[in-house]
């Protein structure tokens, strides 16, 4: 017990460290990477094959966060703006896990590029040497949340009230639906009652609206407001008196009169378009930092540099925000590069906690 109350004590500190400042975090200026755009007179080879040929493509891995068909989709364009920049051959897929994700980038080190979160990422690196190449930015926001879910008619009103009840949660690798919620469960001394591992993050506030589980875990983005932006500190749900106005809208959004919602219900409203009715936010947790691109440690450094360089360019155009950038799939509205140090404090807690690719 403890040495439970050490690594929790450590683990607030730690993600108070990755969190915001105080008031909404900025996103810094873009800058491309340093390493130079070069021309391959001779492309490496991986098991004698030419890398980045039709007969030995380039392979793209994405977690399966949300819908994979979604995913596959958003994927094949951004894989078709790639091809159309460097010249290359990739390969888009989605694997079962976030588990199942790090272990194809470490038993691919030269040909792998995978968009994993940071939790994943930490154990990848740890894993194998899997290296951070950028950061994604959502509104602004280079860290993002967790929320816990409850049914809106429901009398819970603390984490407290959540002892013993069932929790639904993405999948035990995501690092927002559920490695940084159960420690945090753990830090108030809560112990849930069954769990419903839902298979993605609208799933899981899915099964709250649905009377699957007692409460769910999953991502959160703040709202977009009226005016102004939303601080760390500031209520995270939308406001009582705009629930009636609550609305799919043509261009496939939701809206609850002037705010748009922005996490993990937004991502269910077809099935759910009354979904925030019907299921509010109880709490979020502290920031986390955001999830990366990231590429094999042992991936060519000139072709990486090729693809760092039109990943930058392709963010700058509508093809984006119908790939990545889109609300359904990741819900990138940037990219900053990054650095393997800004993920050390996830790194001291998958140290301090023991986490390994088994608890996936």
């Amino acid at each position: 017990m403890r040495k439970r109350l050490v690594v929790l004590c450590l683990f607030g500190v730690l993600l108070v460290a990755c969190g915001p400042s105080g008031g909404a975090p900025t996103s810094p200026a873009v800058t491309p990477p340093t390493a130079p755009t070069t021309t391959i007179e001779e492309t490496p080879t991986t098991g004698g094959t030419t890398l980045g040929t039709p007969e030995n493509p380039i392979q793209v891995l994405f977690v399966p966060s949300v819908e994979a068909e979604v995913i596959v989709s958003g994927g094949e364009i951004m894989k078709t703006a790639l091809e159309d920049a460097t010249g290359l051959s990739y390969e888009v897929s989605v694997p079962t896990s976030y588990a199942a994700t790090i272990e194809e980038m470490c038993a691919a080190p030269d040909r792998t590029m995978g968009f994993i979160p940071g939790l994943g990422y930490v154990l990848a690196s740890n894993l194998c040497g899997v290296d951070v190449a950028f950061k994604a930015v959502r509104f602004g926001y280079d860290v993002y949340w967790a929320q816990f879910l409850v049914p809106r008619d429901s009398a819970y009103q603390s984490l407290d009230d959540l002892a013993g009840l069932s929790w639904a949660y993405p999948d035990p690798g995501s690092t927002s639906g559920y490695m940084v919620p159960l420690l945090t469960l753990n830090e108030a001394g809560v112990e849930p009652g069954a769990t419903v591992e839902a298979g993605g993050h609208p799933q899981a506030a899915l099964a709250v609206y649905r009377g699957d589980a007692d409460f769910a875990t999953t991502f959160y983005s703040p709202p977009l407001l009226p005016e102004g932006e939303w601080s760390e500190g500031d209520p995270p749900d939308i406001p009582e008196e705009f629930l009636a106005d609550c609305a799919v809208t043509p261009e496939d959004q939701l809206w609850c009169g002037d705010y748009r919602v922005l996490d993990a219900r937004a991502s269910a409203r077809e099935e759910a378009p009354d979904i925030v009715q019907e299921v509010r936010i109880l709490a979020i947790t502290q920031g986390i930092p955001n999830d990366t691109l990231s590429f094999g440690p042992e991936f060519p450094p000139d072709i990486r540099a090729q693809i760092e360089e039109a990943l930058l360019a392709f963010a700058e155009t509508p093809e984006w925000e119908e790939s990545i950038g889109n609300q359904d799939h990741y819900g990138w509205t940037a990219i900053n590069t990054a650095t393997d140090a800004e993920y050390d404090g996830l790194r001291q807690i998958v140290e301090l906690v023991g986490i390994d690719l088994d608890d996936l």
